[in-house]
């Protein structure tokens, strides 16, 4: 009996080690912010009137917009209000990608030195030229920029934009904040999709108050919403408004999250909306130009007590290799992630069960994620987290304004492990898993998205506050595991290959991902896909599958991993 009890023990042990051997050896993220040369700074152009907008914050982009083969950076900027300067940057900073780990701004250059109130960006190829436009939602006139290339047109320099939003037929002078391009179509024209938020103006402004006598940010509830907005590519330059047509248009919803997916795997790209205190809407699409409202019957429109959440940002991805994309759903304080597996037909919250439910239960989501950010083939999750109210902790007293993410790291079983909490870095027995200390920083996180600045197969990290500095984190040791990444390059359906559908069988089992713009809160990632494949020495990639939006099929067999594949669309 003893000795069967010392070798029981000695398993036990043998296997702890093993699994904290495995913990230890994930990424580390590093700030690299300032040696990157990253000096922006968001302005909300707040002078003591809590004026509402001043609460959301703005998005921010990863593209490469002189098609260098390297990531740039684009973060969205606000501005001062009418006669209350506050020195401050009063443009959105577009920064150049040096291929050294630094960066350079390079904004007034490519002509995006414009004030605005901007909230959100989407970035896609509308034109089909190779180079990547840029879509800005704001409070008041949205600004739709196109990349004019190689062009030299006057003061402007090469690889610089013109404002093209009253000649392309763009009219949205709403409350405009997350926003995505996509093919709802599929005639090889990228539309787009613009949320809206609700109806506030300085003249409207309504005095709220926490404690009776300040005054405080107010809720969405004080305020209407507002329709969000289609606009159909016309395929010459020019846009439509088609809202209305195509059903969309509510002016109940207060929209601040939009995530493009197939949710029921029909092959036409349906629009999941994410509603701040009214329900969330799902519109499918009947591949006839128009879209039915199917929230409810989903299952995704309230919580699962039936009541509408204070929903910020949402992302769509296939986390548990069901070959159907669930969702990931960030909400206000007191209301916790919503992980919605998609069943088929309907959707079941598994954030409780999946062990993110109770962790993310007092933190302030704004954007959130799925993503590899260890390579090992399992989909984590990334929050940016940051309440709206300056003093909440004085009211609540678990709750604060300033909040760190949450990086909830995939389990083998379905569960997952947020690796920035004091838990997972603590004393005690059992595995730890440290990632570094920079990334648990408490900010007052707004967008976020992801991108491979340095090249070297794994996933960096951009996040933006409000009224505070962007931070930039590069992940150290990601890509120990290996790894595919891939960029497609569309020729009947659009340049980007939004829409498609890439799946990669490896050792790992088939892995599945939909090149998509927009997401997250605000915010767009870059558009090239990585897969994780595992452990280096026994990653074998047995094939690729790309299915286009229009029917084309790409397949690559036996293929080598650590490598970047661009592949080009093959006739459908």
């Amino acid at each position: 009996m003893k000795t069967l009890t010392t070798l029981v023990t000695t398993l036990l042990l043998y296997n702890w080690l093993a699994t904290a051997t495995a913990q230890s050896l994930l990424p580390q993220w590093t700030d690299i912010t300032r040696t990157a040369g990253i000096d922006f700074v968001h302005n909300n152009g707040a002078f003591g009137e809590k004026y509402l907008p001043e609460t959301m914050g703005s998005g921010c982009a990863f593209l490469d917009y002189d098609s260098d083969g390297w990531q740039d950076i684009l973060l969205v900027n606000g501005k001062d209000w009418p006669g209350k300067p506050t020195g401050r940057r009063q443009t959105m900073g577009l920064y150049r990608n040096n291929r050294d780990g630094t960066f350079t701004d390079v904004t007034e250059a490519a002509g995006l030195a414009v004030p605005l109130y901007g909230m959100g960006v989407a970035v896609a190829d509308y034109d089909n030229d190779a180079d990547p436009d840029i879509y800005i939602s704001c409070l008041g006139k949205d600004r739709l920029f196109q990349n004019i290339g190689n062009e030299d047109e006057g003061a402007l320099t090469k690889h610089a934009y013109r404002e093209v939003t009253e000649t392309a037929g763009i009219h949205n002078p709403g409350f405009g904040t997350s926003c995505a391009w996509f093919d709802y179509n599929r005639d090889g024209y990228l539309e787009l999709y613009v949320a809206n938020y609700v109806e506030w103006s300085r003249e409207t402004d309504i005095f709220c108050t926490l404690d009776g006598t300040n005054k405080s940010y107010c809720t969405p509830e004080s305020y209407a919403g507002q329709a969000s907005k289609l606009f159909t590519n016309r395929g010459n330059g020019t846009f439509l408004d088609v809202s209305r047509i195509a059903r969309i248009e509510d002016n109940t919803s207060k929209s601040l999250g939009v995530c493009i997916f197939d949710y029921n795997a029909d092959g036409w790209p349906d629009i999941f909306e994410a509603n701040d205190t009214q329900p969330n809407k799902l519109y499918q699409n009947n591949g006839d130009g128009t879209f039915i409202e199917s929230a409810m019957l989903a299952g995704i429109a309230y919580n699962e007590n039936g009541i509408a959440t204070g929903a910020m940002g949402i992302d769509a991805a296939d986390y548990d290799r069901s070959g159907r994309e669930s969702l990931v759903i960030g909400n206000f304080s007191n209301e916790m992630l919503n992980l919605y597996h998609n069943e088929g037909d309907f959707f079941i919250d598994d954030a409780p069960i999946a062990h993110i439910g109770n962790t993310s239960l007092l933190t302030l989501t704004f954007a959130c994620f799925f993503f590899d950010f260890d390579l090992d083939g399992n989909l984590d999750i990334f929050t940016a987290n940051g309440h709206v109210e300056t003093d909440i902790n004085a009211i609540q007293s678990e709750v604060t304004y300033a909040q760190p993410p949450h990086l909830f790291h995939h389990q083998e079983n379905g569960k997952f492990t947020d690796v920035l909490s004091p838990a997972s870095v603590g004393r005690g027995p059992g595995p730890r898993h440290d990632v570094g200390a920079d990334l648990r920083k408490p900010v007052v996180g707004r967008g976020a998205a992801y991108g491979d600045i340095d090249n070297d197969g794994d996933w960096d990290l951009l996040v933006t506050t409000s009224n505070g500095p962007a931070y930039l984190f590069r992940n150290d040791g990601g890509n120990r595991n290996a790894w595919i990444k891939i960029s497609l390059i569309g020729q009947t359906s659009n340049r980007d290959g939004i829409g498609a559908q890439i799946r990669v069988t490896s050792t790992l089992g088939t892995q599945t991902h939909t090149v998509k713009s927009g997401s997250s809160y605000c915010s767009q990632s870059e558009l090239t896909a990585i897969f994780g494949l595992g452990e280096p020495s026994q990653a074998r990639i047995d094939k690729i599958e790309v299915r286009w939006p229009s029917g084309a099929v790409n397949i690559l067999q036996n293929v080598t991993p650590n490598q970047h594949l661009r592949i080009e669309e093959s006739a459908p």
